[in-house]
């Protein structure tokens, strides 16, 4: 009798995960929840602070992200040419701290078979619209099935607008008076992409705003963590303008060498005297955002000084002051800004080992400036015939 209710009991706990008896008071551990897995895709190319932040709201879905990146050819064929090459973009995505998995050579069209392949629950994208080069909405599949789920675009930057500042070559994309913004920032590039209409009508997804930074957004991007006693502080600066592989790559090289890695953002007139022509592309909160989204980085000083003074140093209690291979200018007053770390024994030149520039980026765009004009104009008009269907469908259910 004693072994047979020893193995009722023993049944009664394989099949049920626990049990309580009278000679039990506590309950044994219940089932593992099952963790929901995250899918997201896209072509990520120059990848800013808006794929990361529908990255960060994708994560919020569940417990696991997997984020799929288009090869050079998928993107070539259904878009047009990307500015970042698919290893860049590869690199790029894992380096956001919400992505747990990058998916090479993801297909353009999210299937089901994909979700089951990676066994993700459901697939989650920006409340834009994405559709092949004949025009299908690349989540038809996922959206029948019901395994879709929408997050908030972020609203005053895109990769086609990101493209036309630099087409631009003005600097009235970093200057914030409303004058600026309405009559130089909006217009010229709208009809830059339009190619004279005038700015008149654009798409909703990719036509230029201004985007606007709340205390929320820095917040939600930040990791909130403060250092703990005995971390050794690494402390590096610059412009980190249109975030690119080759910060990447310097950001996590700087934070191997302690245990939490501070990034001092400058400011615009800063960057622009130490960078001259139309630097920066971005402002300094959008910049501030792309750092702060990079998992290697655990703090950004916002407007941070250009020399590295001794108050800066003592206030952060930095152990190592790092930087790259690029060239240092000198003060304003014709100083050495990493004067103090060096006096202090605590500044290290470091290599990353990749030579990228932010230069660079703007180069290819300049480059092949009728390719990245065409495909912005070709966009456009995909987007706003879109855009136009789905107002004459919501106007025959209405009707």
């Amino acid at each position: 009798m004693i072994i047979c209710h020893i193995n009722k009991m023993a049944s009664k706990r394989s099949e049920e995960g626990c049990i309580e008896t009278e000679h039990c008071g506590d309950m044994l551990p219940q089932k593992k929840k099952k963790e929901i897995r995250i899918w997201m895709d896209g072509c990520f190319d120059m990848v800013h602070f808006g794929h990361a932040n529908a990255i960060r709201q994708a994560k919020e879905f569940g417990d696991v992200l997997l984020v799929g990146v288009h090869s050079d050819a998928e993107v070539t064929r259904h878009k047009g040419p990307p500015v970042y090459t698919e290893e860049e973009r590869y690199k790029m995505v894992r380096a956001i701290k919400w992505v747990d998995q990058v998916i090479e050579d993801a297909p353009y069209v999210t299937t089901l078979e994909t979700l089951d392949q990676y066994d993700c629950d459901f697939c989650v994208h920006g409340d834009d619209i994405t559709t092949t080069a004949d025009g299908v909405d690349t989540y038809h599949l996922v959206k029948a099935a019901g395994k879709y789920q929408e997050c908030k675009r972020t609203a005053g930057v895109s990769t086609t607008d990101l493209v036309g500042r630099m087409l631009l070559v003005t600097k009235s994309h970093h200057e914030r008076d409303e004058d600026s913004i309405d009559e130089h920032h909006v217009g010229a590039i709208s009809k830059m992409i339009l190619k004279g209409d005038g700015g008149s009508s654009h798409s909703p997804w990719t036509g230029v705003s201004q985007f606007l930074t709340t205390t929320k957004k820095i917040i939600q991007f930040s990791e909130g963590r403060e250092p703990k006693p005995g971390d050794r502080i690494v402390y590096v600066a610059g412009a980190f303008d249109l975030f690119h592989v080759g910060h990447v790559d310097f950001l996590e090289k700087a934070a191997s060498l302690g245990d939490f890695l501070i990034v001092g953002i400058h400011t615009d007139p800063v960057v622009n005297r130490y960078k001259g022509s139309n630097y920066p592309i971005m402002n300094m909160h959008e910049r501030t955002l792309s750092v702060l989204a990079c998992r290697y980085v655990s703090e950004v000083v916002i407007g941070a000084p250009y020399a590295v003074t001794p108050d800066l140093m003592e206030h952060f209690k930095v152990d190592v002051v790092c930087h790259g291979q690029t060239p240092v200018m000198p003060d304003i007053d014709g100083s050495d800004p990493y004067a103090e770390p060096k006096r202090l024994g605590k500044f290290k030149s470091i290599d990353s080992k990749n030579n990228l520039t932010t230069q660079m980026i703007i180069d290819r765009i300049i480059q092949h400036r009728l390719e990245y004009e065409e495909r912005n104009r070709k966009k456009e008009e995909k987007e706003k015939k879109i855009l136009e269907h789905m107002k004459n469908t919501a106007q025959i259910k209405t009707g």
